[in-house]
């Protein structure tokens, strides 16, 4: 990605106080950008998935169930039910949510999750990066690819398989559902043949 800087002027001049204000904007759009990607970054890099479990390493600010504000700041990721890396977010057990989760959940260059449905929940998810087919329904029959920026609803119990279509880039996603412990609730469908596109 390239960055387009504009060119500096003669020092005392009016526009080289713009130039300095323009220069303070950009280092600090600089940085966030380095810190919203930084942990995509690390995903994207990590070839190891962690076995399930609860997310110890995260780092919580805010008392859960107690009126507050609370933040998670994973910094592992699990490896959930249907196969996929995530990144644990706001959960019952972290946050005291009672009634939704959201975590970030990365799909490996060709890989697929498991058959699933979700048991009483329904499915938000919007896509960070990627390009992602989805194949939905009783046998799996029917499918839908989506890209960066597209936003999904998956309703409760709907069977379905997320696969990422490149080999090479990974697939990253915020899913989000009404249900603060919705790996609990996850159902696997081993009766539908896991394919490949």
């Amino acid at each position: 990605m390239a960055l387009l800087l504009p060119k500096r002027s003669s020092p005392g001049s009016r526009s080289s106080r713009a130039d300095t204000q323009c220069g303070t904007a950009r280092r600090h759009h600089l940085v966030l950008v380095a810190a919203l990607l930084s942990p995509l970054l690390l995903t994207v890099t990590s070839t190891v998935l962690l076995p399930l479990r609860v997310n110890a390493d995260s780092r919580v600010i805010g008392k859960p169930g107690a009126g507050d504000i609370v933040t998670i700041r994973p910094s592992t990721s699990n490896v959930s039910k249907q196969q996929l890396q995530q990144f644990v977010g706001i959960s019952g057990a972290n946050s005291g949510a009672k009634g939704l989760s959201l975590n970030r959940v990365v799909i490996p260059p060709g890989a697929s999750a498991k058959a699933h449905r979700h048991i009483g929940s329904e499915s938000a998810i919007y896509i960070i990066q990627g390009t992602v087919l989805t194949r939905y329904g009783e046998k799996l029959q029917y499918s839908i690819v989506n890209h960066a920026g597209d936003f999904l609803y998956i309703p409760a119990g709907l069977p379905h398989q997320p696969t990422n279509l490149s080999t090479s880039e990974t697939a990253v996603a915020i899913v989000s559902r009404n249900d603060p412990n919705e790996q609990e609730h996850v159902e696997l469908i081993d009766s539908v043949p896991h394919s490949h596109p």
